[in-house]
C-alpha cells in the first residue's frame, strides 16, 4: 500500500508481547532494507521473524507499485510496533485459586521508502 511517505505493510494481532518485538525494531530501523533483513535473519528472538516477514511484505507492495524500484534502493522508513488485544486465560491455582493469564497481540508496521526521496 503506497502512502505518501512510502510504502506500507501491517501485521495484525500477532501473539507475541510489544515489549519483546520493541527492541528488535530497535535496531533495524533507518536502516537500507538489505542491510535489515540480514540482521533480523541472525537475530534469535521471535519477533525478528516477524518483523522481517512484515518489512519483506512492505518490499514486495514498493517492487509491485513502482517497477524502477530496486531492494538496494530502499531504507526502512518507519517501523513501529502496537499493543493489540489481549487474550485473556484462566490459570487454576492451588486451593481452588486461579490467576489471570493476559496473552498479549502485536500490530506491526512498516514503511520503506525509496533512499534518494527527500527526507531520508
Amino acid at each position: 500500500m503506497a502512502t505518501k511517505s512510502g510504502y506500507r505493510a501491517v501485521g495484525k494481532y500477532l501473539l507475541v508481547s510489544p515489549f519483546k518485538v520493541r527492541p528488535v525494531a530497535d535496531v533495524v530501523r533507518r536502516r537500507p532494507y538489505p542491510e535489515a533483513i540480514a540482521i533480523l535473519e541472525n537475530l534469535p528472538q521471535k519477533g525478528a521473524a516477524l518483523i522481517g516477514k512484515v518489512l519483506k511484505s512492505a518490499a514486495a507492495n514498493a517492487l509491485s507499485q513502482n517497477k524502477d524500484l530496486d531492494e538496494e534502493m530502499l531504507y526502512v522508513k518507519e517501523l513501529y510496533v502496537d499493543e493489540g488485544p489481549r487474550l485473556r486465560r484462566v490459570w487454576f491455582r492451588a486451593r481452588g485459586r486461579a490467576d489471570l493469564l493476559r496473552k498479549r497481540m502485536s500490530h506491526i508496521t512498516a514503511v520503506v521508502d525509496e533512499i534518494g526521496k527527500t527526507g531520508a
